[in-house]
């Protein structure tokens, strides 16, 4: 890693042969969004070869090896702080955390401090990754504000390009409790629907052809009063995916201010135990260990305000 410069080695997938280059290396380095890939590109801060590749629109081959040079933002506000943090395991190598609702991810407008960030900070003494730069050290990849449950950061760069590389290639295991208005029938399946921003709405995420692929299959748990509990198992991790996904059948997650709007009795116990953030939870998360190579797999429980909304709906 050069001064003020993070460089990540992005080889494109099988499955993204063909596809235009700022898509290709998108699907193959999930920490950094197309739109910014783009920016990159046209900057002369993508290679192929030790030739700079400029054109976003060019088409890619699978098995080739790009080296992206993602310049490190400076923000002042990026400080440790005594966050209690639930830890699920760590080592020298990395560290999940339970994250519970309500607790932001990394610092940005609106939030520029008391995120998991600069708890992780504090918690970790400074060893944290440096490939998300300074705005976002040790984060591989994240959940919602208002999601609460596993997720993991990476102390070292090569443990972060590591669990990176599982992260595109789709190998990691992430499995979601929701809690959804009606009952999906059938009670299991799969959702194979491309998802990106609404035009309509840029704080939204929507069904979009041409946007990234998503997949969700799901499988409903058990039957509660107008409501069910559902295991969500992600193929692909994409913004909002199983918020959207379960809309798109139906049957949006209650709470959620977004993409649905509860009707009848679960509206009611929302509103009688002031349940305000969508009901879903990272209850399962499986990786290799990326230094050691061991299979490493983490459970979590619904924490206790999705219980009583569970237990309020229980038939």
């Amino acid at each position: 890693m050069d001064r003020g410069v993070a460089t990540i080695e992005a080889t494109i997938a099988p499955a993204a042969d063909g596809w235009r280059l700022d898509r290709a290396l998108a699907e193959a380095v999930p920490t950094l969004s197309r739109e910014r890939l783009k920016v990159l590109i046209a900057a002369g801060a993508v290679s192929h070869g030790g030739a700079l590749a400029r054109d976003p629109a060019r088409r890619a081959t699978a098995g080739s090896v790009f080296s992206v040079a993602v310049p490190i933002p400076t923000l002042p506000h990026n400080e440790a702080q005594d966050i209690p943090l639930v830890v699920a395991y760590e080592d020298e190598h990395l560290i999940v955390i339970d994250k519970p609702a309500g607790l932001v991810v990394h610092p940005a407008a609106g939030n520029l401090d008391g995120t998991l960030v600069n708890a992780l900070l504090h918690h970790c003494r400074g060893s944290l990754s440096g490939i998300g730069g300074v705005a976002r050290p040790g984060i591989v990849h994240r959940i919602d504000k208002d999601t609460s449950g596993l997720m993991i950061a990476a102390k070292t760069d090569r443990a972060h390009e590591g669990l990176a590389k599982q992260f595109a290639d789709h190998s990691i295991e992430r499995r979601y409790r929701a809690i959804t208005g009606g009952i999906p029938r059938p009670a299991e399946g799969s959702v194979d629907a491309p998802l990106a921003r609404s035009a309509q709405n840029r704080k939204k995420i929507a069904i979009v052809p041409g946007g990234k692929r998503a997949v969700t299959h799901y499988r409903t748990l058990q039957v509660l009063r107008d409501a069910a509990l559902v295991e969500c198992r992600l193929e692909t991790g994409r913004t909002h995916q199983v918020r959207v996904h379960m809309a798109s059948l139906g049957h949006s997650l209650l709470g959620d201010p977004v993409y649905g709007r509860a009707k009848g009795f679960p509206r009611q116990v929302l509103e009688t135990i002031g349940f305000r953030r969508q009901a879903l939870h990272a209850a399962r998360l499986g990786f290799i260990h990326p230094i050691k190579g061991d299979v490493m797999a983490f459970d979590s429980d619904m924490p206790p305000d999705m219980q009583e909304l569970f237990s309020r709906l229980h038939v």
